[in-house]
């Protein structure tokens, strides 16, 4: 009996104390994913202003450059894929000019036009806060590492404004297909203050209730599952660009800055082209997809190609707006020939990429609820974990560790990052699947010849 009180005790204890750190990190984080918001819609209204305001993206991709070259050297990726890295490799040590530098170059970037989100710059900020807080207490190792997280879970769950959705995933993106149990209850406390603690300040969110939902039939099912194969070819389109933007900038033999400026010309050169609805969050063209309003069906495509040029040549942001931007797009593309609501299927897009190119999931299918409503919710889960399996093992963020394969006819090293998995890296082990693609290669073959 005493040894049963003597657990029981030491879990009380360590409940309250977890619940009591993590409500510090939520209201830290709520405040500023606050002020970084409110920040960015101030710059993004001072542009506004401006016809051509667009013009500026060859200076904001040169400042953020600098900032980068002389403030953070060393420090690559856009931000949450930063803090992912530094959960993996220093127990989430961050360096408190980071906070700093976070804030100043998402702001320059998104602010002249450059096509990021605010969902990493926010959740950096977080963690950059939880880690100043675990220094103060002189945290190390696993609790450091755990404060960090919180975090990250409160700079999601404030900025996306699902607390649910937001604490998932701040534990899911640190690995492809496993959750730390062990930061749940303190990632939710942090989520759920920190929305709060947003809200309370004046920070607004959208919601988007889906009101027509078709009845349930085999073949609207299977429509539905279609269109997660689709959402998933899309998280690879969207993952291969960002990797296609990064390898040429490293092949291009040029000061940051000088690639920066061209960059930033080049931007503007496709923004003329093209049209301003790609350039910054985009958050126009998203919310016209979720009501059923005609895009262009290429929007999702070009996209992936702004994001990948402003991340790649010295911008800065996060992913999870493009994200959204590009799940919305390619669904209100496929409804025509699915023949789906195209309100529908944008909203089940909007989370189904954010499942296939984050890997996760579990958060994705929660967020579905949160934003959408619960009868939406089913038939979102479905392509969420369609598009999941179907992008492979690729992801945003590279810096994702790999803790279970897709699919056992594949080998790749469990434990790895992402980063250094991709497609000459992997060795297909089951030879009869192999087989059966170089048959059915040879039907087609031959009923052409006939």
């Amino acid at each position: 009996m005493k040894k049963e009180l003597t657990e029981q005790t030491v879990i009380f204890i360590s409940v309250a104390k977890w619940v009591l750190l993590a409500s510090v990190v939520g209201i830290a984080t709520g405040a500023s994913t606050t002020i970084f918001v409110e920040t960015l819609n101030w710059g993004a209204r001072a542009a506004s202003n401006f016809r051509y305001y667009f013009l500026a993206m060859p200076l904001g991709l040169l400042i953020s450059a600098l900032i980068i070259k002389h403030v953070l050297p060393g420090a690559k990726g856009h931000g949450a894929n930063q803090v992912i890295d530094s959960i993996h490799r220093t127990s989430g040590k961050i360096k408190p000019v980071a906070i700093v530098a976070e804030f100043c170059r998402s702001f320059v970037t998104l602010t002249s036009g450059g096509s990021a989100g605010k969902e990493g710059p926010s959740a950096q900020i977080g963690a950059g806060l939880a880690s100043l807080i675990a220094d103060l207490l002189r945290f190390t190792g696993n609790d450091r590492r755990k404060l960090v997280i919180c975090g990250i879970s409160g700079g999601f769950a404030s900025v996306f404004g699902t607390p649910l959705a937001g604490a998932i995933f701040g534990m899911e993106v640190l690995f492809v297909g496993s959750i730390r149990y062990d930061v749940l209850l303190p990632s939710f406390v942090a989520g759920i203050i920190s929305f709060q603690v947003s809200s309370w300040l004046g920070l607004t969110y959208f919601y988007n209730p889906i009101t027509f939902i078709p009845v349930f039939t085999e073949a609207f099912f299977i429509k539905v599952m279609a269109a997660g194969v689709f959402f998933g070819l899309c998280s690879v389109l969207l993952v291969e660009t960002l990797r296609a933007g990064r390898k040429l900038s490293d092949a291009i033999k040029a000061p940051l800055e000088a690639k920066a400026i061209i960059a930033g010309l080049a931007l503007v050169g496709l923004t003329f082209v093209f049209t301003e609805d790609y350039l910054g969050l985009g958050l126009n063209t998203i919310q016209s997809s979720l009501e059923g309003k005609d895009v262009p069906w290429y929007a999702f495509i070009m996209k992936s190609v702004f994001t990948s040029v402003t991340l790649s040549f010295g911008g800065h942001g996060g992913i999870g707006t493009p994200i959204f931007f590009v799940g919305a797009t390619a669904g209100s593309a496929l409804s025509n020939i699915l023949s789906i609501d195209p309100a529908m299927l944008s909203a089940i897009g909007f989370v189904a990429l954010l499942a296939g190119a984050a890997n996760t999931p579990i958060a994705a299918s929660i967020m579905s609820v949160e934003l959408f409503g619960a009868e939406v919710a089913p038939y979102a889960a479905i392509a969420c974990v369609i598009s999941f399996v179907i992008s492979g093992h690729r992801s945003a963020y590279p810096a994702q560790v790999l803790a279970v394969k897709k699919s056992s006819s594949i080998s790749v090293q469990e434990g790895s990052g992402l980063e250094s998995t991709g497609e000459s890296g992997l060795e297909y082990r089951d030879r009869s699947v192999i087989k059966a693609l170089k048959a059915l290669i040879n039907w087609f073959d031959r009923q052409d010849k006939k």
